[in-house]
């Protein structure tokens, strides 16, 4: 939001004149040593400039970010005041939830509810509840978006209530689009305005900054908008007018060169940013595109790269504004005025893309596009890319027992290596012992891997064979691509093609397309590529994260039931952005990561052990086998496709209504009120325990004495572990509570949906199916072993990791957690605090953690500490069966100490202190950033 109360100590105050229009605006070329700083620093700069208060914004905060130093690991703190928030329903109602909570909490202590408003514009998007039940049919969208009503009308009576109760909140109703697309087509502004207040003469113009609760909202970096992911927790504070402490951050920067290959897509080229950025390490810093190469990537692809921002670990990775950010504007319906503003402004302030200027960076890596080659990755991680042509040898290896990519795909590597140039294809020379030709994967031996077929019957009468390796879910689904035309087309068109050459898909895969926005389905309708997309099964489900975040729906059941009683290692393939265990589909032991024309051609082939630059994907009509090569479709057809069909008109009718909804949102009744009336029975939303106890004035900082350890953890534990996500098993802790509450089984729904009950979220913290604490080996899931219950053959009993907390509660015993590197990676999801929290934790200790987890720990009141620098849990010979004392806590009363002291049984150590700036202090010492800022709105 912006000041009108400026102190503007640099004089920058000035006008910039567009049209007949004229704004107020802060000039960066007042700034000494502002035009040598990347686009991302010079757009934090404005920001202070424009919010310079000489209390919480400094001069000295001006200058030192004007004066920043690219060798320095971080610079100094500095406070960030986002223009806007934005949310998804998953993350969003927990943030109403508590803001519900925090009127409830500041009114007992006789406060003003009005007080707890949003004080910058709010926008909440709709789009993680929708769940692909039902698939392959005409009616599938609409059976689904009834369903996704039946279970959620408690949740959206809550944010109807918030759109009418709170100031500058905005809900973008159901079956709309999702977000981060919604955002990009939409929401941003890219300059924002705004009145400067009370006795202003101008409106003012800044750059268009956000925060957002979802770890993907970086996407909108594509447009040139500085924008990360944060917790909800963080997100409610800036909601609140507070603004965000920060650290001046080191930025990369990545030239561009080149462009990218025929045959080569978006998504093979984020995921080779991806793999590279995480090989280089980036976690909390900012990624900056530059270079000649820049004006080559459409503005959908720079929304792809921006969008996987978190699966490389970076805060953001942008693109400044250019002529392609124009265009995307001028298509997408932004009004011309707009359109002259952004880049009057971007001129006028040094943030229109220069190629031939390179600024100051921390770092810089070249890319060459052309290098780019197919790709898809996995089977865990979105950061181990697989080369297309590599995919069978590495799945092989994998199922074979291979314990990374990385070591699957080593072979191929070595084979690599001995090939030159580069771009011959490795040689191949052995042959199947039956004479056919081996697959060529380049490793030089045959393919061997544990194959188990299961005989299957489907419901229809089809008789065929289910084995390892098999993909039975193909989905087209996800902001990251479906929000870029070129792949889009690309896949239609290629299921085009295969339908005219007879193909269809195999009957064991679920086949789903859930886009961000109904643009792709307009644009589908106007070239006719409908009904190709429906004749292989991937109708319309809904408008939805869907399956890239776990709402995928039951598996066609026969093929379950022969997973489940089999224990196959079967596959999903989907054009999303996360792959985690655990997260897709709990029968899904392998996820991998595809363009949306590849999702289509492994929906036809079936298996990830076909090969599909050299094997065919089926037989056609003629009876002649079908290769991929005969159906991909070229630049030049994807292009004359969207060049015809996709119009601005149809995204300024798409958003001429957007927040209207349909006539199930608009029934839904809305209760009256400043503060919501809870329903104590509702098992949706219930009111939170935060505030229960809270003082005018925080209680003093004591040490943690006693405490146990809940989890002992590994490495690359992501909030996917932690947090509870995806379907509610009738066996967890969870379900029994579900159940003893009525709940039928049926009606369970996902923990993302539950998100505003935090009976069922403690239930479902750290109970994700592949989790695995070591604690309690032989195990898988969220167990832990229970040291208050009487032993067991001389062993404490094994039990279910809330159970144990809550008899840990019983006995007053502070909890602790172990756990390796980049610990918290993943979602931004604030539930992987809170429920660390409410299960009774009160440290956790790892090697290193990701930044937005780390962030909502210190939010939720949790001391984040690392094992001293190379070592960890095992090498200091800690089991996690012993007693922990943290010594040194009281010390952050007054101060920020380095370190603490740990005593672990006969182990001693000092944990370094991840508390990383005042203001982290001062929410720690408050327990908890919504009571700090409840306080301070009270005082």
């Amino acid at each position: 939001m912006a000041s009108n109360t400026s102190s503007d100590s640099f004089s920058a105050r000035d006008r910039l004149a567009v049209d007949d229009t004229s704004y107020q605006i802060y000039r960066l070329d007042r700034i000494d040593g502002s035009a040598r700083l990347p686009y991302s620093l010079k757009v934090l700069l404005e920001n202070l400039v424009r919010n310079e208060d000489g209390r919480l914004v400094t001069a000295e905060q001006v200058s030192a970010l004007a004066a920043w130093d690219p060798a320095a690991g971080y610079g100094r703190e500095i406070a960030y005041t986002p223009a806007r928030v934005l949310m998804q329903d998953f993350t969003g109602v927990p943030c109403v939830v508590d803001l519900v909570a925090m009127r409830d909490a500041i009114a007992e202590l006789g406060g003003d509810t009005l007080r707890i408003n949003p004080l910058c514009p709010t926008e909440l998007v709709i789009d993680h509840s929708v769940i692909a039940d039902v698939f392959g049919r005409a009616d599938a969208f609409k059976v689904n978006a009834e369903l996704e009503f039946e279970r959620n009308a408690e949740r959206y009576q809550l944010l109807r209530w918030g759109q009418q109760a709170f100031d500058d909140f905005s809900v973008v109703p159901p079956d709309t689009g999702i977000c981060h697309q919604v955002n990009l087509e939409y929401l941003s502004r890219v300059v924002f305005t705004r009145e400067g207040g009370e006795g202003a003469e101008f409106p003012v113009a800044y750059p268009d900054t956000l925060v957002g609760t979802d770890s993907h909202t970086p996407m909108v970096n594509g447009l040139g908008v500085l924008g990360w992911g944060v917790g909800g927790i963080e997100a409610e504070a800036a909601m609140l007018g507070q603004p965000m402490s920060m650290l001046i951050p080191q930025v990369l920067g990545l030239k561009l060169t080149g462009e990218l290959q025929p045959g080569t897509t978006a998504t093979d080229l984020v995921l080779t940013v991806a793999e590279l950025l995480r090989q280089t390490g980036v976690v909390g810093k900012f990624v900056e595109f530059y270079g000649p190469g820049v004006a080559n990537v459409p503005l959908a692809n720079r929304a792809t790269i921006g969008n996987m921002s978190p699966e490389y670990g970076a805060t953001c990775a942008i693109f400044p504004i250019d002529a392609i950010t124009l265009d995307y504007l001028r298509l997408t319906g932004r009004s011309e005025h707009r359109i002259k503003l952004v880049e009057a402004y971007a001129k006028e302030q040094g943030l229109w893309h220069d190629p031939g200027h390179e600024p100051e960076f921390s770092r810089t890596l070249e890319l060459d596009l052309g290098s780019v080659e197919p790709s898809i990755a996995g089977p865990k991680r979105p950061q181990d890319r697989i080369p297309l042509r590599a995919a069978p040898h590495a799945v092989s290896a994998l199922l074979k027992g291979a314990e990374t990519t990385a070591q699957a795909l080593s072979p191929l590597d070595e084979a690599s290596a001995g090939s030159f140039p580069a771009s011959d294809p490795i040689a191949f020379g052995q042959s199947r012992a039956e004479g056919k030709p081996r697959i060529p994967c380049g490793c030089g031996k045959i393919h061997d891997w544990p194959s188990t077929p299961v005989s299957v019957e489907l419901a229809d009468g089809t008789a065929t064979e289910l084995d390892n390796g098999h993909v039975v879910i193909a989905a087209i689904t996800s902001c990251t691509n479906t929000s870029n035309p070129s792949v889009m087309v690309g896949a239609a068109l290629l299921a085009k093609k295969a339908v005219e050459k007879g193909l269809s898909r195999k009957p064991w895969v679920k086949t789903s397309l859930a886009p961000g926005s109904r643009v792709v389905t307009d644009y589908y309708e106007k070239s006719g590529l409908t009904p190709y997309l429906d004749k292989l099964g991937f109708n319309l489900v809904g408008y939805g994260c869907t399956t890239c975040i776990g709402n995928s729906g039951p598996l066609i059941p026969e093929v379950s039931t022969a997973v489940t009683d089999n224990d196959l290692t079967v596959c999903a393939v989907l054009s999303g952005n996360r792959n985690f265990e655990g997260r897709i589909h709990p029968e899904t032991k392998m996820n991998f990561l595809a363009s949306p024309p590849l999702v289509v051609a492994y929906a036809l082939a079936g298996s990830l052990h076909v090969d599909l630059l050299n094997e065919p994907l089926g037989t056609g009509s003629d009876g002649q086998p079908v290769y991929l090569r005969d159906i991909w479709p070229t630049d030049a057809e994807i292009d004359d496709v969207v060049n015809k069909h996709l119009k601005a008109e149809m995204f300024a009718k798409s958003y001429s209504d957007v927040y209207a909804g349909d006539e199930r949102w608009l029934s839904l009744p809305v209760p009256e009120g400043d503060t919501f009336q809870w329903d104590s029975e509702s098992t949706y939303v219930r009111q939170p325990p935060y505030f229960d106890g809270m003082t005018r004035e925080p209680e003093p900082l004591t040490d943690i004495t006693g405490a146990r350890v809940l989890a002992k953890l590994g490495d690359s534990v992501t909030t996917d572990h932690i947090s509870p996500a995806g379907s509610i098993r009738p066996d967890s802790p969870a379900g029994k509570y579900l159940s003893a509450k009525g709940v039928a089984r049926k009606d369970f729904n996902s923990y993302g949906s539950r998100r505003g009950n935090h009976e069922v979220m403690i239930r479902g913290t750290f109970a994700n199916i592949r989790l695995r604490n070591q604690l309690a080996p032989d195990t898988e899931g969220g167990w832990t072993v229970d040291f208050t219950a009487a032993p067991q053959d001389g062993k404490a009993p094994i039990t279910s990791i809330y159970d144990a907390s809550v008899n840990y509660a019983k006995t007053h015993t502070p909890l602790v957690i172990l756990t390796g590197k980049e610990y918290g990676s993943g979602s931004s999801r604030d539930w992987a605090a809170k429920g660390t929290l409410l299960l009774g934790v009160r440290a956790v200790i790892a090697v290193s953690y990701e930044r937005i987890h780390r962030s909502n720990l210190i939010g939720m009141g949790v001391l984040p500490l690392q094992f001293p620098d190379g070592q960890n849990a095992d090498s200091l010979g800690l089991t996690g069966q012993e007693t922990f004392d943290i010594v040194g806590v009281d010390a952050l009363a007054d101060s920020i100490p380095d370190t603490v002291h740990v005593r672990a049984g006969g182990v001693e150590f000092d944990a370094v202190l991840r508390i990383d700036t005042p203001a982290e202090a001062d929410y720690y010492r408050h327990g908890g950033i919504m009571q700090y800022v409840l306080r301070k709105l009270l005082n």
